[in-house]
């Protein structure tokens, strides 16, 4: 497994990580992303520290707190073989007090994550969204505060916009506040938004990417094909609505390409996905997920070869869109690769 340094901390995490939504699943998007119980759950991160990946990603709202709960059970006895990763500020009651990033939810809410996972600390706490109605001082000098007392080892953010992020980091630099290493983002061939503006910031600043959804929803499985009805059995029948959207030529034509780097490699088109997804700028690591070993061990074998040059650019031209304004016209330019941060 490679293991790559999270954004400008000094902290390496592994190529591909393991995310903890299937496990303990239920309600109604959840339970549809898996049900692994502690047992279960317990072989699955046998088979990931086996392969080398030792980071694994949950958050308090998946499914109520079930996922940390068995996450924490199945890393029972062996905390300093792990990295934790959790999430915090989307709603976790109808209280006026439970969602956001306040001082008073921040505290609670990570005391209430420790509990749950059984441990003192946690390695990367990440903000869910971004709280408009708290300010940046507020939130930055609690994360402080909590690092400081050693609950959290480094700080990060999930599904900021460009400003949210930048504002987040001048602010924190100005106050000498531990500043966000990590970005939690929605990145694949089905969905390049992130390129537009978030990665040449995490190049400039020094944010790495953890990217969520590596398959796109659900949607590179390699299930689903131009003129076939969705599969019976896919859980795109319950979940489709809750993911970002997608136009069906621009998923097809996706497909194919995949299809065919599939042919010439003897890859599965899961792992070509994440492959891709591994040579781009900024990526820390490809947070995969599993319901049970099978998927495991297929998406493990994402890593360890490489696609050629040509199979890269196939990829790219098929899943390429313009641009929205202020970024399309650059491109267009010549010059515009002078002001672009170098890739890496």
């Amino acid at each position: 497994m490679e293991y790559r340094r999270l954004g400008a901390s000094g902290l390496k995490v592994p190529a591909l990580s393991f995310g903890a939504g299937t496990f303990g699943g239920s309600g109604p998007l959840f339970s549809h992303w898996g049900t692994s119980d502690a047992t279960e759950a317990r072989r699955l991160v046998d088979i990931c520290l086996e392969a080398g990946v030792n980071l694994f990603d949950t958050a308090d709202v998946y499914s109520n707190g079930a996922s940390e709960e068995v996450l924490g059970s199945a890393i029972k006895g062996r905390r300093g073989d792990v990295l934790i990763s959790t999430k915090m500020s989307l709603p976790m009651g109808d209280g006026p007090n439970d969602a956001g990033s306040s001082r008073s939810r921040l505290i609670k809410a990570v005391e209430d994550a420790l509990r749950r996972l059984g441990t003192d600390y946690i390695d990367l706490l990440q903000l869910h969204a971004f709280d408009a109605g708290t300010p940046i001082e507020e939130v930055l000098s609690t994360l402080d505060g909590l690092v400081r007392a050693g609950k959290l080892r480094q700080v990060g953010v999930s599904n900021f916009s460009g400003w949210q992020l930048m504002k987040s980091l001048g602010v924190a630099d100005r106050h000498g506040w531990p500043r966000y290493v990590a970005h939690q983002v929605y990145y694949s061939l089905l969905g390049r938004d992130y390129e537009w503006e978030l990665m040449p910031l995490g190049l400039d600043q020094g944010v790495g990417a953890l990217v969520w959804s590596p398959l796109g929803w659900g949607r590179l499985t390699g299930k689903i094909r131009r003129g076939q009805p969705l599969p019976q059995g896919s859980r795109l029948h319950e979940t489709a609505s809750f993911g970002p959207p997608v136009e069906d030529e621009h998923l097809y034509r996706i497909v194919d390409a995949l299809d065919s780097v599939a042919a010439e490699t003897g890859k599965t088109v899961p792992q070509i996905a994440i492959n891709w997804l591994l040579r781009r700028p900024t990526v820390s690591s490809v947070i995969i997920g599993a319901r049970n070993e099978e998927q495991l061990r297929q998406n493990l074998g994402a890593v360890g070869w490489s696609l050629t040059p040509e199979q890269v650019a196939a990829l790219d031209k098929a899943s390429e869109v313009t641009a929205p304004y202020p970024y399309f016209p650059y491109r267009r330019q010549e010059g515009f690769a002078r002001l672009s941060p170098p890739a890496v």
